[in-house]
């Protein structure tokens, strides 16, 4: 699965959560890329898409924002969006596109370009799939000793208006469970982490992480793996519980299933000490 000179390019949006307080997400997601087969090129000059606070207060501006960073995709390649929120934002726009003729015009005037239509928007969980199903028997046992729950979010339970998009869910079981660890059934795989109301009430969010926290103890699970770089951090600073699990995002496990290791710099950045669990299941030395 390494990268060759056939490698498939690909645009990539990193946005402003992997770019900033969830490095270590980004660094890991493109070292999976690269391992798999893939030549990441990130959007030269990207912007916010428009998520939070521009999305609540005035959504035309949102909406440009999201545009704005279709207008940098170069045509024919696909482009590649790992966090949810993101994702969500930047198909939305894609869409209003698509349906309104005064909306492409204005496109047009501001991004002196035409709509692209037929650019590819892709979750990072696609890209994933097809290479694991292909991937050797050497990661049956990669993972093998770790009770994790998955933890997608609610970005990803589509909005009516996308309710025809791709479904992620059960991925993350699918492939983990493919290289030997073991996911548990539990009440919480979708609910709220409190999002972007983490900073202006963080009150309100605090019983919602514990909440969500508890569950996965309640099931023994060894950690909470996530989809999203903002649940993941909602879930570290939020929680009030005197027992805590350690969390990691999705790519993070990938990295060690697919014998890249994980670096102590992802590690560091990590609110709840990973490195005990790792260790005692022999993933790290």
């Amino acid at each position: 699965m390494a990268m060759g000179a056939d490698a498939i390019e690909l645009s990539y949006f990193p946005g402003c959560s992997l770019a900033t307080s969830a490095r270590e997400n980004n660094r890991s997601l493109l070292k999976v890329c690269k391992k798999l087969g893939y030549r990441i090129v990130e959007l030269e000059d990207w912007n916010c898409c428009g998520s939070s606070s521009a999305h609540s207060i005035q959504s035309d501006l949102a909406f440009h924002f999201a545009c704005r960073n279709l207008a940098l995709a170069p045509a024919g390649r696909p482009l590649l969006v790992a966090c949810p929120s993101c994702m969500l934002r930047l198909q939305q726009a894609q869409l209003h596109l698509k349906e309104d003729p005064q909306a492409c015009e204005t496109y047009e005037r501001m991004w002196g370009r035409p709509v692209d239509p037929n650019l590819d928007i892709l979750h990072f969980f696609e890209l994933l799939e097809g290479a694991f199903r292909a991937a050797g028997p050497e990661l049956k046992t990669a993972l093998k000793g770790l009770r994790f729950v998955p933890y997608y979010g609610c970005m990803l339970i589509r909005p009516p208006a996308l309710r025809h998009a791709k479904d992620y869910h059960g991925l993350m079981e699918k492939i983990l469970s493919a290289c030997g660890a073991q996911p548990l059934v539990w009440s919480h795989p979708s609910r709220c982490c409190g999002t972007f109301l983490s900073v202006a009430k963080p009150a309100v969010v605090t019983p919602m992480v514990n909440q969500i926290i508890q569950g996965a103890i309640d099931v023994e699970a060894d950690c909470i793996v996530t989809a999203c770089a903002m649940c993941y951090l909602n879930l570290e600073i939020r929680c009030s519980l005197k027992h805590q699990l350690p969390i990691f995002h999705f790519s993070e496990l990938l990295s060690i299933a697919l014998g890249m290791g994980i670096k102590k710099s992802w590690l560091t950045r990590h609110l709840v000490d990973p490195v005990p669990l790792l260790k005692a299941k022999g993933f790290m030395h």
